[in-house]
């Protein structure tokens, strides 16, 4: 009888973790508040104020949203602070930025609440492929904490993967 295939990757301990399971599902939007402004810059304090309370703010229930103004203009830090004030009871996130730094600051959170526990003493391979928007940052910040608890850290897929940190 020829020597049997044994999978070893299957026999092993090591445990993979994919940033896209702990992807947060929910509506993204950008509010682009260059409307809003006289001309798309110049922001007029009760013409604003006007535009912030005749808003549907209930469109935005559970959706994650990135504040934003596509023009050159100067935002005063008051403004996006009134419109996360309208946005608080609806949204689930508020973030001044585009949809990149909305993902990252969702991510960033989540990273920080994740119990690392079940990866202590573990070889841990971080997956590197996701079909969903993963931040780069993401990356970065699950392998600091995964590093803190894990035997060893790798990155990619279990035949094909690249050593980042061994325990000592």
């Amino acid at each position: 009888m020829p020597d049997e295939i044994v999978n070893r990757v299957a026999q092993s301990q090591l445990l993979t973790f994919d940033l896209e399971d702990y992807y947060l599902e929910g509506r993204r939007v950008v509010l682009d508040i260059k409307d809003w402004l006289h001309e798309g810059f110049i922001l007029r304090e009760k013409e604003f104020r006007n535009h912030v309370s005749k808003h549907n703010w209930e469109q935005y229930k559970d959706s994650f949203v990135a504040l934003n103004c596509s023009t050159e203009a100067i935002v005063p830090g008051w403004a996006n602070m009134l419109i996360a004030s309208k946005l608080q009871p609806f949204a689930k996130k508020v973030v001044v930025g585009d949809l990149e730094q909305l993902e990252t600051a969702i991510y960033q959170a989540t990273i920080e609440d994740l119990d690392v526990s079940p990866y202590q003493d573990k070889p841990v391979i971080i997956k590197g492929c996701t079909n969903k928007p993963v931040p780069p940052n993401a990356y970065l910040w699950i392998t600091a904490k995964i590093q803190t608890v894990a035997k060893s850290v790798m990155y990619g897929e279990a035949c094909s993967s690249v050593p980042l940190y061994k325990k000592k």
